[in-house]
């Protein structure tokens, strides 16, 4: 069973907080950026699409966000109501934000970039004042992502949820989510990912993540079971370390270890895994599952979104996952 007891009886089961935006996808694949003529349009954001993955297995979930007022941000708000997620506490930013953009360069499966463009964005104008905490309380984990925590006033705002969900007893999730364009200095970023960090019940990040954060401390482990046991003097029950192709690592703070296996796929590219591992394997640990069980619906699950052309519209159900389960299990893998 999972060491994580979640409040019961509550409306949302889930509540993503932070970035929306679009990625624009190459149509052109196998080839650079300046070769690609068309593109084609998604949800994107690290919470947003791991929202998308738990609404697409059954769960309840709403988000805390701000979209820019135009046809980028409608499209936002409509495609999660499409979903039934829950929009009452996404705003309508009135300051002449824009949407941020993602163009993704796939030029093999796995030689993949990203051009972001972050200047001004919605996302980033949230505020404290924006989180509600009777919609906070209204829910059984909150998830939080170090985009959020670049600038100010989002970066309040996250701290704002992390107090309303300790109060009311909502489990936190942080997503590392590490974008070094969003932060003005490494410095900035170690103390504010540290702070977050210390408030989370479960962190979720790959290898690299945990090192940047370690790096700034001074305190460098590269070792994933040392890297688990210094967040466990703090808040922390569970971590996660990815290691992209080489699976993952769960950990628990009574000192239990989990290693998870990657599922073979016909990788399209590399970006969405994380997001789409992250929303499976918060799903079994909502359903009390142990955390092996977790990983493996996990990796599953990021094999059938690396092997599409999208992230947030491969977010795959749950018949989905249990059907590459069964399959590969069948096979011996």
């Amino acid at each position: 069973m999972s060491c994580i007891q979640f409040q019961k009886n509550r409306p949302l089961d889930f509540i993503g907080l932070g970035r929306l935006c679009i990625d624009l996808n190459a149509n052109e694949i196998h080839r650079p950026m300046e070769e690609t003529m068309t593109f084609t349009k998604y949800v994107g954001g690290s919470p947003a699409n791991i929202s998308i993955a738990l609404a697409r297995l059954g769960m309840q979930v709403g988000f805390i966000g701000r979209v820019s007022d135009d046809a980028h941000g409608r499209f936002i708000v409509q495609y999660l109501k499409k979903l039934n997620i829950n929009t009452d506490n996404i705003i309508v930013d009135q300051s002449g934000s824009v949407t941020g953009l993602a163009f993704t360069e796939i030029k093999s499966p796995t030689d993949c970039s990203i051009l972001m463009y972050r200047d001004n964005v919605a996302d980033l104008k949230l505020e404290p004042g924006d989180v509600s905490e009777s919609y906070v309380r209204q829910a059984k984990a909150l998830l939080i992502s170090g985009t959020a925590l670049a600038q100010s006033p989002s970066r309040e705002a996250v701290f704002t949820a992390i107090e309303h969900a300790h109060k009311h007893g909502v489990i936190v999730f942080f997503d590392l989510d590490y974008r070094p364009y969003t932060w003005t200095s490494r410095e900035e970023t170690g103390m504010y990912y540290k702070q977050a960090a210390e408030k989370s019940d479960v962190l979720i990040g790959g290898r690299e993540e945990f090192d940047l954060i370690e790096a700034l401390e001074g305190s460098l482990q590269q070792d994933d079971a040392a890297t688990a046991r210094q967040w466990f003097d703090h808040r922390a029950q569970v971590v996660v370390v990815k290691r992209g192709g080489d699976g993952s690592t769960a950990f628990t703070s009574q000192g239990d270890r989990y290693e998870g296996s990657v599922f073979p796929a016909e990788v399209v590219k590399t970006f969405g895994a994380g997001d789409s591992f992250a929303g499976a394997f918060i799903y079994g640990m909502m359903q009390g599952w142990s955390l092996d069980k977790c990983q493996q619906f996990g990796s599953a699950s990021a094999s059938i979104v690396v092997s599409s052309h999208s992230c947030s519209d491969a977010m795959p159900t749950l018949q989905q996952i249990e059907d590459r389960i069964a399959r590969y299990v069948q096979q011996g893998i």
